[in-house]
C-alpha cells in the first residue's frame, strides 16, 4: 500500500482585515484548465486545413469570449448538478448552502450540462456550427479534466473502495479509514481519482488528437461524440471502484446505488453516465453510417 503524501489543499492563504484568502490546487486546477482549453482551440484554429473546406467554426476572437460563457456553465451548472443530483434533500432545507460553493460540491454532468447549454446560446447568436464549434470545445476539455482529478487526489476525496492491490493509497480522515473487515492497520483504497485522471484526461486527450489526425474535425460531430462517449464509458466503468458520497448509503443500501432492482444497482455516476454513451455511441454512428459530409 501506499501512504497519503502529505500534501496541503491550500497553495497559500493571506488574512485581510480578518477574511482570509486563500489559493487552493483545486481552484488552481479550474484557472490553468480554461487557460489550456483556450490555446488548444486557437491552436487548432489556425489548422485551417484540418476543417471542413479549411473553414475553422470561430475565430481567436470569438475563443475568448465563448471562455466566459464555458466558464459560467461549469461552475453554475456543476454546482446545481451537485444539488440536484447528489445531495438535494439537504440544499432543499438549506437553500443559502448552495451559494456556499467554497464548502464543495460540483458534478461533472451538471457543469458539462450547463457547458452544453452556454456552447449553444453562444453558437447560435454567433450563427457558429454548432457540431463544428462542439467539435473544437470537446477537443480542448480533457486537459482541464486531468488537472481537475488531480485536485481531487490532493483533496484526499472521491477516493475508491478498500483494496489489497500494491498501489492502494492509505488516504487520511476517519471516513476514509472506516472499512469493514480492518480491525487493525490502515485501510489501502482504490486511487480512483488517478484512475479518472488517467482515462478521462490523458487516454482520452490522445484518442481526440489520434482522431483529428485522421480527419475527423471534417466530419463535424465525430469528436463531440467519441468525447461524450468514452468519458461515460470511463465513468461508468471507474465506478465500480468509486465510493459513493455518503448520503447514498443507509443500512438497506450498502453499497450505495442511487437506483437498486433486487441486488443489481447503479450509483448516480453511472446513472448520469448512461445517457452520455447512448448519446455519443448514437452521433458516432449517424456521422460514420449516414453522414453525407466528406
Amino acid at each position: 500500500m501506499i501512504h497519503f503524501p502529505s500534501i496541503d489543499p491550500t497553495i497559500f492563504s493571506v488574512s485581510i482585515f480578518g477574511f482570509e484568502l486563500a489559493l487552493r490546487w483545486y481552484a488552481l486546477s479550474y484557472i490553468v484548465g480554461f487557460i489550456f482549453a483556450l490555446q488548444i482551440m486557437k491552436y487548432y484554429i489556425r489548422r485551417r486545413f484540418l476543417w471542413l473546406e479549411a473553414n475553422p467554426p470561430f475565430d481567436n476572437e470569438q475563443a475568448d469570449a465563448l471562455l466566459t460563457f464555458l466558464i459560467i456553465g461549469v461552475i453554475v451548472g456543476g454546482r446545481l448538478g451537485y444539488v440536484l443530483f447528489y445531495n438535494f434533500n439537504f440544499y432543499a432545507q438549506n437553500l443559502g448552502d448552495i451559494l456556499r460553493v467554497w464548502d464543495g460540491g460540483m458534478a461533472f454532468h451538471g457543469g458539462f450540462l450547463g457547458v452544453t447549454l452556454a456552447g449553444l446560446y453562444f453558437f447560435r447568436f454567433n450563427k457558429i456550427n454548432t457540431l463544428s464549434g462542439a467539435d473544437l470545445v470537446a477537443l480542448a476539455a480533457p486537459p482541464g479534466l486531468f488537472l481537475g482529478r488531480l485536485a481531487n487526489f490532493v483533496n484526499a476525496e472521491l477516493w475508491g473502495r478498500s483494496t489489497t492491490l500494491p498501489w492502494g493509497v492509505v488516504f487520511p480522515g476517519e471516513r476514509a479509514q472506516n472499512c469493514p473487515g480492518i480491525i487493525e492497520g490502515f485501510c489501502a483504497r482504490h486511487p480512483t481519482q488517478l484512475y479518472e485522471a488517467l482515462l478521462e484526461g490523458l487516454v482520452l486527450f490522445v484518442l481526440l488528437i489520434y482522431l483529428v489526425k485522421l480527419g475527423a474535425l471534417k466530419k463535424p460531430g465525430i469528436v463531440l461524440g467519441f468525447f461524450v462517449f468514452f468519458y461515460g464509458l470511463a465513468r461508468y466503468f471507474v465506478e465500480f471502484f468509486r465510493v459513493p458520497d455518503p448520503q447514498f448509503f443507509s443500512g438497506m443500501n450498502p453499497y450505495g446505488f442511487a437506483f437498486r432492482i433486487g441486488d443489481f444497482g447503479l450509483t448516480m455516476g453511472q446513472t448520469l453516465s448512461l445517457p452520455m454513451i447512448v448519446f455519443g455511441l448514437t452521433l458516432i454512428t449517424i456521422k460514420l453510417i449516414w453522414s453525407r459530409d466528406p
